[in-house]
């Protein structure tokens, strides 16, 4: 993991100073996971599982639900950046209860880290379309209680993917605004405190609105 961040922030740096122009992004938006396949086993409490997980984003936290991402244009069409995507991510009341566990969770959310790659176009007048995808690491608080020793901790997890299609439209020369959708898929393999594991994929879909500012 620090490998992997030490590359990325090298890249960005070398990269930052042979770019024209950069963007820094901040957004939000209300997001909705698939149900997910969770196979695992936890010795020192719930045994061998395999069950169908129910998730549930934590829209009642402000905080639970952001990203922040920043890109360097090429040229008017082409450019690429890193993006940190962030949201909490709960199995539902009924899934823990089915199954006997009392919490598992992406507490601080099913973070994702990529580096991702846009095309825009800026033909149309002030609206301007784009869109891009990216390919990272899955980067979760990791939260599981199955009744016996309980994780709480951040954990590499596996491979993140996302896509994305919007369109910003300029304030001024500097700050613009932008809505876009965001899919997103992560394999997450856990590691439990009592010395076990579970592991499940997850489909995510997104509508963001965010604003940039560009330098």
């Amino acid at each position: 993991m620090r490998a992997f961040l030490g590359v990325i922030a090298l890249l960005a740096v070398s990269t930052m100073a042979a770019q024209a122009q950069t963007e820094l992004s901040f957004y939000g938006g209300a997001r909705i996971s698939a149900d997910s396949q969770v196979a695992g086993d936890d010795p020192s409490g719930a045994g061998a599982f395999s069950f169908l997980a129910r998730w549930r984003e934590q829209a009642a936290n402000p905080a639970a639900g952001f990203g922040v991402r920043v890109t360097w244009w090429r040229n008017d069409l082409l450019g690429w950046g890193l993006d940190y995507d962030r949201a909490a991510l709960r199995a539902s009341g009924a899934t823990l209860s089915e199954n006997g566990l009392v919490a598992m969770e992406f507490g601080n959310g099913s973070s994702m880290l990529t580096v991702n790659a846009y095309r825009r176009w800026q033909e149309g007048g002030s609206l301007v379309p784009y869109i891009g995808a990216g390919i990272g690491v899955a980067v979760p608080r990791v939260e599981f209680d199955g009744g016996g020793s309980a994780t709480s901790q951040f954990q590499l997890t596996g491979a993140a993917f996302q896509w994305i299609a919007g369109a910003s439209y300029p304030v001024n020369d500097r700050w613009s605004v932008f809505g876009e959708y965001k899919g997103s898929f992560s394999s997450n393999l856990a590691r439990l405190a009592s010395g076990g594991s579970f592991n499940t994929n997850v489909l995510s879909n997104a509508l963001n609105i965010g604003v940039s500012l560009g330098f």
